[in-house]
């Protein structure tokens, strides 16, 4: 059985790894390269088969939720007109 990690269990920021960028963890593949797969509409399956078979379904969607937090907590600077 697959254990349920959270994202953030899978998503490691190392500064020995990759310059610092966040990981996919056990791995050396950044989450920026999922993403990238991703927004060209390619397959979760199809990421994982045919890019990274290391990864399973979950490391591809914790690389969106890793995303997603991050704009979130963005901050927001207006301009005053």
């Amino acid at each position: 059985m697959i254990s349920k990690k959270s994202y953030k269990e899978r998503i490691v920021v190392d500064s020995g790894l990759h310059f610092g960028k966040p990981c996919i963890a056990g791995t050396r593949i950044p989450v920026e390269n999922v993403l990238e797969l991703i927004q060209e509409n390619i397959p979760f399956d199809r990421i994982i088969g045919s890019y990274y078979p290391d990864l399973e379904i979950e490391d591809v969607k914790a690389c969106i939720r890793y995303a997603t937090d991050l704009v979130r907590s963005e901050e927001i600077h207006v301009e005053a007109i």
